[in-house]
């Protein structure tokens, strides 16, 4: 997975993390999240705060 992958993230977080509310998520923490997420496979500087939002909005979604 690479950060242009913002589905396929949103999935993995709420299999992931099912208990998190996406909305209560500080993106410091959401990145660190997203790293660490078994195959994710992108460099780290490569993400900012655009792409943060468009995860939490897809994580939201996905709940939906």
């Amino acid at each position: 997975m690479r950060w242009t992958d913002i589905n396929d993230i949103a999935i993995e977080l709420t299999e992931a993390r099912p208990d998190v509310d996406p909305l209560s998520v500080n993106f410091v923490d959401l990145r660190a999240w997203v790293l660490a997420l078994p195959g994710f496979d992108d460099h780290p500087d490569h993400c900012g705060e655009k792409i943060l939002e468009a995860i939490q909005a897809a994580w939201i979604e996905e709940l939906e």
